[in-house]
């Protein structure tokens, strides 16, 4: 619905009033990028408040950089984890930028953040006579109700039934207006947009739906400050013979894998590799199905991914990744990688990684292994959450295969990571590329209401080189809106 001026202006000045009453500073998307732009006044703020309270000092710890602590802490040269040879199997540097230590123990909030500070700052979004929407498969409506917390905005979480417990308890408790349970599980996303068609219909106005799927802001937070994280992280690791060979992320809403486009227009031989679950395969073979790596909704191309800057489409078995989980996470699958050479201190560290990260470290390891890279080629990719959103998984798979042994362990950790070949890959030609740009037809144009020319202008390079570029102007508006709470220089 295209609101009036007016009606704008009314909506700025409730944003306005709000965040003057409840001294909201919003931060910059150049701050977030890099901290040590952040005022003093709110890096003393800091000092006493913990990672995720919802206090509103903590929208400047929406960034890659945060010390790993869970109170007071400030910045540093960001978190990351380097997977040695004697657990990946391969020559290539596989390095994973660690999403555990942002507000909520997941990267989304940042994308949440992307999406709803340019509206709420140019009034495009009303909080006081409006809900902010988040349709979501898990982890970013849980980013989006957080964010909506510290800017005093109203929320609806929408997700499927069959996400994890973790995430219904975590929504209820940080105060969402609403919690929508839609039916089926990760893979059931157009169920998520029947919902979201349904809200506009009763509610009208009421509401504005920030689906992660098509808002640019998700992929723009990322191109910047995701991709500038990567590439902060290889400066440091890097020598002078290294490469920055390869990028790996599993396209869910196909926000994060816009981190690669920043890293490609630095790197252009670096390759991006898109990464979904093999029992629902839609951009390795079309097809449709259930799966159970949370975070990587499938059956449809994401509005905002540049399908035409993607090289390699990875299928990745979900009981690959169910099995990792316990191998990461269970003390006898912890002790056996240790007894059988994997450094002790690394293996401490593995329970950093969720569901969807395991899957973009097999992927990781299958990009390596297919370009044949070696001890000089770094391949980066994105570790989303931890394993502290999944307990009650770990639980169910105990409850359901009995304990995990040190024979099981050993026999997860020889399928599952010495046997990773190259099955399941798809290289993609151009013509491959204008064929999964032109899949997005069939959910956007048919269900969604786009057009076709809108669906054309995504295959120009321009289109994207104009997107990224928004960000600036963003800013500019948000500095703005700062003067007009009177918080700028407070």
């Amino acid at each position: 619905m295209t609101r009036t001026t007016s009606t704008r202006d009314e909506a700025l000045r409730h944003a306005v009033e709000r965040c003057r009453e409840r001294r909201i500073l919003i931060p910059t998307f150049a701050e977030l990028r890099d901290p040590s732009l952040v005022p003093a006044g709110v890096r003393e703020r800091l000092r006493t408040v913990a990672m995720n309270d919802l206090d509103p000092a903590n929208l400047f710890r929406i960034t890659w950089k945060n010390e790993p602590i869970e109170r007071g802490g400030l910045y540093g040269q960001g978190n990351w984890i380097e997977f040695p040879s004697a657990f990946t199997g391969v020559e290539a540097r596989i390095v994973g930028l660690v999403g555990r230590h942002f507000p909520t123990g997941a990267h989304k909030v940042g994308a949440a953040f992307g999406c709803l500070a340019p509206r709420l700052v140019t009034g495009g979004f009303d909080p006081v006579r409006q809900k902010a929407v988040w349709p979501s498969t898990g982890n970013y409506c849980r980013g989006g109700v957080f964010d909506c917390a510290l800017l005093a905005c109203p929320s609806v979480a929408i997700l499927p039934e069959e996400m994890s417990q973790e995430r219904f308890e975590w929504l209820r408790a940080t105060g969402a207006d609403e919690v929508i349970a839609t039916p089926g599980s990760e893979s059931n996303v157009k169920e998520i947009y029947d919902k979201c068609h349904q809200l506009r219909r009763e509610r009208g106005d009421g509401i504005v739906v920030f689906n992660q799927f098509e808002e640019f802001g998700n992929a723009i937070w990322h191109y910047h400050t995701t991709g500038a994280a990567i590439e902060d992280v290889w400066q440091l690791l890097r020598s002078d013979r290294d490469r920055l060979s390869a990028f790996v992320s599993a396209t869910g809403s196909a926000g994060t894998i816009a981190a690669g486009d920043a890293l490609k227009a630095r790197h252009p031989a670096l390759r991006i590799t898109a990464v979904e679950a093999l029992q629902c395969p839609t951009l390795y073979a079309c097809g449709y199905g259930a799966h159970r790596i949370e975070g990587i909704g499938d059956k449809h191309v994401p509005w905002i991914h540049d399908v035409r800057n993607t090289d390699l489409v990875c299928a990745v078995d979900d009981e690959q990744c169910m099995a990792l989980l316990r191998l990461v996470n269970e003390k006898a699958g912890q002790e056996w990688l240790v007894a059988n050479g994997v450094p002790g201190e690394f293996v401490g560290r593995l329970p950093l990684l969720g569901i969807s990260s395991l899957c973009n470290l097999v992927a990781a390891i299958q990009t390596a292994r297919y370009f044949e890279l070696g001890t000089h080629d770094f391949v980066f990719t994105v570790l989303t959450d931890s394993s502290d959103l999944y307990r009650s998984r770990l639980a169910e798979l105990h409850a359901e295969r009995g304990a995990y042994t040190s024979e099981r362990a050993a026999r997860d950790f020889s399928r599952y990571l010495e046997g990773i070949g190259t099955d399941h890959l798809r290289e993609l030609t151009f013509r491959d590329r204008k064929a999964l740009h032109n899949l997005k037809y069939f959910t956007w144009v048919e269900q969604q209401g786009r057009t076709v020319e809108e669906l054309d202008r995504l295959w120009s390079p321009d289109f994207w080189t104009e997107a990224y570029a928004q960000v600036e102007a963003w800013d500019d508006d948000i500095r703005a809106f700062n003067r007009m709470t009177g918080l700028a220089t407070a």
